[in-house]
């Protein structure tokens, strides 16, 4: 008898096939050639975003087994969903891969042909399975269990973890989501109150190790904690990303003195950090990076602009990534720096006192409360001390060292939104009456609350599995690409339904659902743009 695990192999092949046949357009000599790679960027990116949707597929299987452990509380709704979600993938590949609302490439752009899908996903025996598992009544019954038990258990299996996500749920739901729209509404900076209890619960230092004053918690804690707090407010759940940042750069590359002076401030909550990369002309490509530093004595003079900035007036550190070596090309001339700033950001103050630094507000549609700014750096002189592990030249390097944390990180931000947007279609969908009945009694909106169901859960494992790998101490670019694809482009989805669900309320500023989906819209943008996340996936799937 068909099951989803056969429909899985069955995608498995198809995949195989693709990649194997799109690697051969790619690679010369068996190596991959860049510029071959660039001319078949459609067919590349198709490849990774197939991959990621493979592996979501595989989490979501394995997330049924944990769900059915004693004490994790799933059955037969956690089984309908990833059956269902496995059987849409087959359904929906037959028409090719979607990569977003507007892109779709056809599998033939793949070298796949007819008698390969026919072979594999279009195998008569599959058919059946997936039409059975992919129809109206069995969306219906997902939205109809989701009532019930939401979007399906966790399935960590892990006292401490469970414990940390009902811990994290209550905070957001009391400390958080009463604050959230104001927040937002008022384009203000979260309150400082806030961030202190924050700090109390531990936020900034759930990774640094012990020895530092830190919780030395993994990254799957990691995510927990992100997905809780993005839930109530994106802004919140991103907080800890700059700590993240700031204390991997350190970790990894840092003195003893440098760990020894910043890690258990970072981890208190007792210094802010921020992060100084991007340039305005210079998004994705750090390779030309033009902002200087020229050594002075025992100190570093700065000069050049920064842009998109976040949390930057509130910030006691900067993590400043800049040229010390402006007749070496690309990555090689450049440092990092931990820079000392003044913290400001209280109301009717200067945002910016330091000599030789200033900074201009970039208004969002989104992603509020920790505001965005364009920095200029006119003779900022930071210590020699700052040099990120007294060495120059290696700032790309150590910066790249972070690139895994920080998307595993984005993802279940992604996520934590994705399940916002659930909670809020679930609630209004019964309480909206219309024509004598909740609108939840209507085949598309039940429809579009399922496929949210099914979704959010398959970003959440896929994100799981991502920070399992960077828990291991393996390679995890691969996993951490496929996760960010996956769960902003969820978030997006899941908050453009709650919008539609929400009808003309929905685009009313007060409430969330508008919100949610202006939130979710920058999430495919910044950590890397998804473009770049599918040709770093893609580039690793076809090399060979």
């Amino acid at each position: 008898m068909t099951d989803a695990t056969q429909v899985v192999h069955a995608i498995e092949r198809l995949y195989a096939l693709a990649r194997d046949r799109v690697r051969a357009r790619v690679t010369t000599n068996g190596k991959m050639a860049p510029e071959k790679l660039d001319h078949e960027q459609l067919a590349a990116h198709a490849v990774a975003y197939l991959a990621t949707e493979l592996e979501a597929a595989r989490q979501l299987q394995e997330w049924v087994v944990r769900a059915a452990a004693p004490g994790e509380g799933g059955g037969a709704h956690e089984e309908r969903i990833a059956r269902t979600y496995v059987a849409e993938l087959a359904r929906e590949l037959r028409g090719g891969v979607n990569m977003g609302q507007t892109e779709t490439i056809a599998l033939a752009e793949l070298g796949v042909t007819d008698a390969d899908v026919a072979a594999t996903i279009g195998a008569p025996e599959l058919s059946e399975w997936i039409s059975a598992n992919a129809n109206a009544a069995t969306w219906l019954e997902i939205a109809r269990g989701a009532k019930e038990h939401g979007g399906g258990v966790l399935g960590l299996c892990d006292e401490t973890l469970a414990a940390s996500q009902k811990e994290f749920r209550k905070f957001t739901d009391r400390e958080v989501v009463p604050l959230a729209q104001d927040i937002h509404r008022r384009d203000v900076l979260i309150p400082i109150e806030l961030v202190h209890k924050m700090s109390e619960m531990g936020v900034f230092g759930l990774t640094i190790p012990e020895a530092f004053g830190g919780l030395g918690l993994g990254k799957i804690a990691m995510c927990v904690v992100t997905e809780e707090l993005s839930r109530g407010y994106i802004g919140v759940g991103s907080l800890g990303t700059r700590a993240e940042i700031a204390a991997e750069l350190i970790l990894g590359g840092g003195t003893d003195a440098q760990k020894a002076e910043w890690l258990p401030k970072l981890a208190a909550g007792d210094t802010l950090p921020t992060a100084v990369f991007t340039e305005p002309n210079n998004g994705s490509d750090l390779a030309r990076i033009q902002t200087r530093a020229v050594k002075t004595g025992t100190s570093w003079v700065v000069t050049g602009q920064k842009t998109w900035i976040t949390h930057a007036c509130r910030a006691d550190l900067m993590t400043l990534l800049v040229r010390t070596k402006p007749d070496e090309k690309g990555y090689a001339g450049l440092s990092m720096f931990l820079a000392k700033k003044t913290r400001t950001g209280e109301p009717g103050a200067p945002e910016f006192v330091d000599h030789g630094l200033t900074g201009t507000e970039i208004k969002v549609l989104g992603y509020r409360g920790m505001k965005e700014y364009e920095l200029s750096f006119d003779g900022f002189v930071i210590e020699d001390a700052g040099l990120l592990g007294g060495a120059e030249g290696q700032g790309f390097k150590q910066l790249m060292a972070t690139f895994e944390s920080a998307r595993i990180q984005t993802a279940a931000r992604g996520v934590g939104i994705a399940q916002a947007a659930l909670e809020q279609s679930l609630a209004y969908a019964q309480q909206r009456i219309q024509f004598g009945r909740p609108i939840f009694e209507f085949p598309r909106v039940a429809r579009k609350i399922a496929r949210m169901v099914t979704r959010v859960q398959a970003a959440r494992q896929l994100t799981y599995f991502s920070a399992k790998m960077k828990d291991s101490g393996k390679r995890c670019d691969l996993e951490a690409g496929m996760a960010k694809l996956l769960a902003t482009r969820v978030a997006w989805e899941a908050a453009d339904a709650c919008v539609q669900i929400h009808g003309g309320n929905g685009y009313a500023e007060e409430y969330t659902a508008s919100r949610l989906l202006v939130d979710a819209r920058v999430l495919s943008i910044f950590e890397g743009a998804n473009e770049i996340q599918a040709h770093v996936v893609a580039r690793r799937l076809l090399e060979g």
